[in-house]
């Protein structure tokens, strides 16, 4: 069954939010505020002023539970394999610099012991957030001039500098890619699948699709394949010519994927080695490809607004079924 749409935030707050977010597109933005920055090298530097929207610094009391965990998970070679991937309820993909993908884990209905490699936030996890009532978004930094979009979210920001207790090295990896996350630092338990107001339904498949044995999604130096097992009844997921695994040796499989097409534009930020920082635009309409049950099913997909969640239907507004499990949501080029 369909998942309730989030609950409306102050009209004020909202509107704060989208000017900060439209001027920082078009000539971006300077002042700091409390978080890290991550330099792509491990390092962090912490700004002066505190944040005022955040879990309490040292993170020894953990809030209730209600809002997701979104964490923002490195996905390059060397941080592979991941933790605690195979029990988020979404994972979504996005490009980044130079072409290479990262990951945003959502969890609601189960909460690892541990969660890793963590990395920066990008500016399209904000408007891509706003679809959760209140998320708590744990990422290793970010670019100075994106700290401030940050603040004003609404969301419950968790960085290291934030809530240093949560967080810990494996010495098995070295920096950047050896920042772990444990989340019941951040929520006392598990929200729920209430918590999920992404607007997807989920049951029976509907009808017609057609057969597929594998599916591939290229990135400019990243690409996705999922490919059926039947005896599995999910998608194996393999990145990059290699077959995803966690740090446990288990196969990532989800029984949905969905390739949605969207608008990726050029953003006003770029990595410490200057590549430019994509903008994946998620609200809107467009087409997406859902797999599920070995079939590909051409549907549309529509977000009006940010703060609700994205609808995905047949060509006649019908809404199309997710399969029950764990979805991913991998964004494409439109």
């Amino acid at each position: 069954m369909g998942q309730k749409a989030p609950r409306r935030r102050g009209a004020r707050r909202a509107a704060l939010l989208a000017a900060t977010m439209t001027a920082s597109l078009s000539v971006g933005c300077t002042a700091h505020h409390g978080g890290t920055v991550d330099d792509g090298r491990g390092r962090t530097q912490s700004p002066t002023q505190s944040p005022t929207q955040s879990p309490s610094s040292g993170g020894t009391v953990a809030p209730a539970a209600g809002p997701v965990l979104a964490v923002k998970i490195d996905n390059v070679p060397a941080a592979r394999p991941q933790t605690g991937l195979d029990s988020a309820d979404v994972v979504y993909a996005e490009q980044v610099e130079g072409g290479l993908s990262r990951l945003m884990a959502v969890f609601a209905t189960k909460l690892p012991k541990s969660v890793g490699p963590v990395r920066s936030a990008r500016v399209s996890d904000l408007e891509l957030l706003r679809q959760f009532d209140d998320p708590t978004l744990a990422f290793s930094g970010a670019q100075h001039k994106l700290l401030p979009l940050i603040a004003k979210a609404p969301l419950r920001s968790a960085s290291p500098y934030e809530v240093a207790s949560a967080y810990y090295r494996r010495v098995d990896k070295s920096a950047p890619h050896n920042l772990y996350l444990h989340p019941d630092k951040l929520l006392s338990s598990a929200p729920g699948a209430a918590a999920l107001t992404t607007g997807f339904h989920y049951g029976a498949a509907p009808a017609g699709g057609k057969a597929t044995a594998s599916r591939t999604v290229r990135y400019p130096a990243a690409r996705f394949t999922f490919t059926w097992s039947g005896s599995q009844h999910r998608w194996l997921v393999t990145e990059d010519g290699t077959p995803t695994v966690t740090t446990a040796g288990k196969r990532l499989a989800p029984a949905t994927v969905v390739i949605q097409y969207v608008q990726i534009r050029k953003s006003v930020y770029h990595d410490v080695l200057g590549n430019n920082t994509p903008y994946t635009s998620t609200v809107g309409s467009g087409k997406a490809d859902v797999l599920r049950d070995g079939r590909t099913f051409g549907v549309d997909w529509k977000r009006p607004e940010a703060t609700g969640g994205t609808e995905f239907t047949t060509s006649d507004g019908t809404p199309v079924n997710f399969a029950k499990g764990q979805v991913w949501v991998v964004f494409a080029k439109a």
